[in-house]
């Protein structure tokens, strides 16, 4: 693997797009949160240059999140005041700083691929599908807005599609049309894709601004207004600037109604995180493994900060981790300059920032989508069969029109009980009739037994002829659940001897402590 140094270059590429990308992201989701817009670049910022220093990932990253925008909606209403609330996310940080230390993101290693993949798939399919009325100046959809039942008697992402067909605008059109154009020329060209001194997204988002400044100066009706830009504070003042901070209402630590606000955010924003980071790690092109401890910690460390000066929650977010793997990022250099970048920014160029057409980010958002969801993602989960490709579409078409969580949930139920009848018929695996005396059988077991794979062993074990010989083998198991340990510790005691079976154990860990079950095995 190269040296980080290495990458810098295109991580600092990589940082300017996700910068663009997650700028009217973090206002969208404070918008529709019923938060101060200030709210979610406090998040962003924080979210990019502190728990990006902390976080042991080098391509998650993090800022106010999507899924939790109904939390956050509800909680600052049903508290009563926006400073109340901000004593429930600086609770919710330490909440996560002790799941960290609990060493509780050890259950990411429990979330099953086919799951995961279904759930990229699905985010980019809403990506796309949340993208397409802002690609044609319909912009009455927050950015950051991925849920399929919308604000509104009877609205959803499919009618919102059909209402901006009506509203559509020809200058917001022309300036998507323009950017798709660059971002795909820089995929597709071998001179602009070879072309490291500026990402094809911050082109395309100057191409943009221009555009739209021409129809501007010539009083065309192609102009795209004000309300279909990117709608960032302007302090007109120093004082301006510090009031946009806010600071917790500290006496609202005693009310119970706090802690189960926060107790509901560090729950939601810490399985968001871990699913993110699992599909972070899926995704990194370096194959790296991420702490998922370490990040819990970060994040509560993070959501302490944003809490104390007045911003939202925040989690680890899919969106904009995959416009970082997708622009090129390979270290957590992308993550801290995007922040950089957004704090940057607020305090110099808001002005130019509100110049840029919403159009034109959804140009870059749209690709990301396609990447996410393309259709040689389907031929591969079609070709893994359909134990595989069964859970995959049941996990894509729950996420896209409920919710990330529900979503994952239903997935995930589908994908065990799969596993569980895939476990019961490997139970049978073992037949005595093309059992050969003297023959030696061997039980290999999997890189992670879980108590799903209990019955199989056990239908196994019970099925072995007596005098025979058993190997175990755990050389490449690096898991072994309790249960199962106990389930071949019983075995070598007392089932192997009634049968009078030779039991040989290789492979096994130290930590396992068989050799207190030892006394009719042989061990290698």
């Amino acid at each position: 693997m190269k040296n980080k140094s290495a990458y810098f270059k295109t991580d600092i590429q990589s940082g300017v797009v996700v910068f663009l990308v997650a700028l009217p992201l973090c206002l969208g989701i404070a918008l529709a949160s019923g938060a101060p817009l200030f709210a979610g670049i406090i998040a962003g910022v924080i979210g990019g240059i502190v728990v990006g220093t902390l976080s042991n990932s080098q391509l998650s990253v993090s800022g106010p999140a999507a899924g939790l925008t109904a939390i956050v909606l509800a909680a600052i209403s049903s508290l009563g005041s926006y400073e109340t609330f901000l004593m429930a996310v600086v609770l919710a940080g330490g909440l996560q700083l002790l799941l960290g230390l609990a060493k509780a993101g050890t259950i990411s290693n429990y979330f099953p691929s086919n799951v995961i993949e279904g759930m990229l798939t699905a985010i980019g399919i809403i990506i796309i599908l949340k993208q397409l009325p802002h690609a044609i100046g319909y912009d009455a959809d927050n950015e950051g807005d991925f849920f399929f039942i919308e604000k509104g008697e009877g609205h959803n992402t499919f009618s919102s599609i059909i209402d901006a067909i009506n509203y559509s605008h020809l200058g917001a059109v022309l300036v998507t049309l323009v950017s798709l154009a660059i971002l795909i020329a820089f995929n597709k060209v071998a001179f602009l894709k070879n072309l490291k001194v500026v990402p094809g997204a911050l082109v395309a988002v100057v191409a943009g601004v221009l555009l739209n400044e021409v129809f501007k100066s010539s009083g065309s009706n192609l102009a795209i207004a004000q309300e279909h830009l990117v709608n960032l504070p302007v302090p007109q003042s120093f004082s301006d600037f510090i009031g946009q901070f806010s600071r917790p209402d500290f006496a609202a630590i005693t009310k119970p109604e706090v802690w189960i606000v926060a107790l509901t955010i560090a729950i939601v924003a810490s399985i968001e995180t871990l699913l993110c980071i699992e599909a972070a790690d899926k995704l990194d092109p370096l194959k790296r493994y991420t702490n998922t401890n370490v990040e819990l910690f970060a994040q509560g460390t993070g959501n302490i900060l944003s809490g104390l000066i007045g911003g939202l929650p925040m989690t680890s977010v899919i969106v904009r981790t995959s416009a970082n793997i997708n622009s090129g990022g390979r270290t957590k250099i992308a993550a801290i300059a995007h922040g950089v970048f957004l704090l940057l920014a607020v305090l110099t160029i808001p002005t130019v920032l509100n110049k840029i057409p919403l159009a034109c980010l959804a140009a870059i958002l749209l690709m990301i989508g396609y990447k996410l969801a393309s259709p040689t993602v389907f031929r591969h989960m079609w070709k893994n069969g359909k134990y595989q490709v069964v859970p995959f579409i049941i996990t894509v078409v729950a996420v896209v029109f409920t919710d990330l969580l529900k979503g994952v949930a239903i997935g995930l139920v589908v994908s065990i009980f799969y596993i569980l009848r895939a476990n019961l018929k490997l139970a049978y695996f073992f037949k005595k009739e093309e059992y050969h005396a003297g023959e030696v059988v061997t039980l290999k077991l999997a890189q992670e037994v879980s108590f799903l794979n209990k019955a199989a062993i056990k239908q196994t074990l019970s099925h072995l002829p007596e005098n025979a010989k058993l190997v175990i083998d755990a050389s490449d198991t690096f898991y072994i659940d309790h249960d199962v340990l106990e389930l071949i510790r019983d075995f070598l005691n007392i089932g192997s001897k009634d049968k009078n079976i030779e039991v040989t154990l290789t492979g096994f860990k130290e930590e396992y402590r068989m050799e207190n079950a030892m006394q009719h095995v042989t061990s290698h």
